[in-house]
């Protein structure tokens, strides 16, 4: 029996890892567990690997900056609404994946994984423009990431 949350990679880069895929449902899964968002039907979640050129000129086109960026989402469902039918796609960039792990010190699969839920929780209606907001989402992702263990991205 299939899922009723599909979740559909598209690769967009050739040079990205084969094995993500297996990460990126465990982690879009877990995310959509802790945040409490009731899945109410039939549901499709996009997720795009490419490049920085191409997330440049995504992040150009749709937040007017001139940068890739680590990674894109793009709700497609009201936030906090819903989960149902075609929630969005989320966009991940790989060489800034790729920079970003190691200038963390983190692993590509973790660094990846931590994108994925910070995508999708985007997806749910989760945002960090301010301290308030930002305090909740990056407190839900810890408690994701410990979860699927992996070491908080926010501590110092």
């Amino acid at each position: 029996m299939s899922s009723p949350l599909e979740i559909a990679i598209i690769r967009n880069d050739d040079a990205w890892p084969e094995d993500l895929d297996p990460l990126a449902e465990r982690a879009v899964l877990e995310a959509l567990k802790q945040s409490k968002a009731k899945l109410k039907g039939v549901a499709e979640l996009a997720i795009v690997l490419t490049n920085d050129a191409e997330q440049r000129e995504l992040n150009q086109q749709w937040r007017g900056k001139d940068s890739s960026t680590n990674v894109l989402s793009f709700p497609q469902i009201e936030p906090f609404g819903p989960v149902i039918g075609i929630l969005g796609d989320i966009t991940m960039a790989r060489e800034t994946l790729e920079r970003e792990a190691l200038e963390q010190g983190t692993s590509f699969p973790d660094h990846f994984t931590h994108l994925v839920v910070h995508g999708f929780l985007h997806i749910l209606g989760y945002d960090h423009l301010t301290d308030a907001q930002a305090l909740q989402m990056e407190g839900l992702e810890t408690r994701i990431l410990a979860d699927l263990g992996i070491d908080d991205p926010y501590a110092d």
